[in-house]
């Protein structure tokens, strides 16, 4: 078991998610970066698709009740496994009594400012499965550990892990983390974006903006969505359109003209004019970007955004291999 005994801003029990239920009006949820958690998972030993723990700007504690293995991944929020400290991407044994801490975003100490960052254990976090998934739909309620974020008093079952005595004994090691790129001159990052299907719907102009701007990923972003400030974006003409179906990553632009770049735990459908769409490989880098933190929309093509994948699919075809290599269960 594990026991929360400080929650911080906001953590909840996620797994890869619930696809394929939106004609259901049900969002895909789980962890908004899928890689972590899956590197965070092969690192504790666990099937890619167990459940963890996203923390969102740290500032929680908990305490291990059992002997077990973890793995840190996302954002640096200067963890401490009982006041050592524990890095992202690495897998360390876990006694029972120590607490895990991490410190508040931008708290003293802390090795920069982030927003989230995502915990397995090994075994995962045994929540009964709703629609097959053991996510929490902070929506809806439901799924996770009682359909909610946690709190304070939370105890977390564990699944049966999968590592042998020896494995989780194992004396710690890590791995090399995912790529953000080069970083823009004013600290900004880049998002590779495919034109929507609205996207000539707006002026010349506002077509360029999107590419140019620095936009300013605002607090109010959520699961659902990160709303950016910047530069707005105007249509050719008004009007209402008709509802269409979205997907974590599309780019609405509101009447206000400012972007928002949809969640995980996005509604199935809207009808605001789709812009862009966040390509899948890079969704990841927005999941864990900071608020206030700035980053710039890198226009590409289907072809390119095909590689960026089949490049993340063999960065985690590697992991996989020198996981195996050491004796370490496979992802599954």
């Amino acid at each position: 078991m594990i026991l929360v005994r400080k929650p911080g801003v906001h953590a909840s029990v996620q797994d890869l998610g619930r696809p394929g239920l939106r004609q259901l009006g049900i969002c895909p949820g789980g962890a908004l970066d899928m890689l972590a958690l899956t590197l965070a998972n092969r690192l504790a030993g666990n099937a890619d698709a167990a459940a963890g723990i996203e923390f969102t700007m740290g500032g929680c504690e908990l305490q291990f009740e059992v002997d077990t293995r973890i793995a840190l991944t996302g954002d640096d929020f200067g963890a401490t496994l009982d006041g050592v400290p524990l890095w992202p991407c690495w897998s360390v044994p876990v006694r029972a009594g120590q607490t895990l801490r991490l410190a508040g975003a931008n708290a003293p100490g802390t090795p920069k400012a982030g927003l989230r960052s995502w915990l397995a254990v090994a075994g995962g976090i045994d929540v009964a499965p709703v629609l097959g998934s053991r996510s929490t739909d902070l929506k809806a309620g439901f799924g996770g550990h009682e359909g909610r974020a946690l709190r304070k008093g939370d105890r977390l079952a564990l699944g049966a892990s999968r590592l042998g005595a020896d494995q989780n004994a194992r004396r710690s090691f890590g791995l090399r983390a995912p790529d953000w790129g080069t970083a823009e001159p004013d600290g900004a990052f880049a998002l590779r974006v495919l034109p929507g299907p609205e996207f000539d719907l707006f002026t010349p102009d506002a077509q360029a903006l999107l590419w140019s701007e620095r936009w300013r990923i605002t607090p109010q972003s959520n699961r659902m969505g990160s709303r950016l400030a910047g530069a707005e974006l105007q249509r050719k003409a008004g009007g209402d359109m008709l509802s269409s179906g979205v997907i974590p990553g599309t780019i609405q632009v509101p009447p206000s003209g400012q972007p928002i770049i949809l969640m995980g735990d996005a509604q199935t459908t809207g009808g605001y004019p789709r812009i862009g769409v966040v390509i899948r490989a890079d969704l990841w880098k927005l999941a864990q970007a900071p608020l206030g933190g700035r980053l710039r929309l890198v226009r590409t093509d289907l072809s390119h955004a095909l590689a960026a994948w089949a490049a993340q699919q063999r960065y985690l075809a590697q992991v996989a291999q020198g996981l195996a290599a050491a004796g370490w269960p496979g992802a599954a």
